[in-house]
């Protein structure tokens, strides 16, 4: 019995870990403190404003509250990038690990 109440406690946690918010699932390289998302500008937006500005835009997604982009910047880099969701200021920008931006 014992056993069982142990299974079924794991698996409590387990199933609450992967209800968590995308948040919950941040890498921690950056954090924005943007409010609540209804008043974020649209992630299509952003990724229109790069592309006006000559980056080529793999992926984009939100991570630790900011929008974090995969692309390729105007000088070619290869580059993960983090946003502020409202002001859509350039926060930080790496490539391979190395910080080659940061605000």
């Amino acid at each position: 019995m014992k056993f069982a109440q142990a299974m079924l406690a794991v698996a409590a946690a387990t199933a609450m870990q992967f209800s968590a918010s995308p948040d919950a699932f941040a890498t921690g390289k950056m954090k924005c403190d943007a409010g609540p998302q209804s008043g974020w500008k649209s992630r299509t937006d952003l990724e229109a404003k790069l592309k006006k500005d000559g980056w080529t835009i793999k992926k984009s997604k939100v991570d630790g509250g900011c929008y974090e982009v995969y692309g390729v910047t105007p000088e070619g880099q290869n580059v993960e990038a983090y946003f502020h969701p409202v002001t859509m200021e350039k926060l930080l920008v790496s490539q391979r690990g190395k910080v080659i931006f940061k605000k």
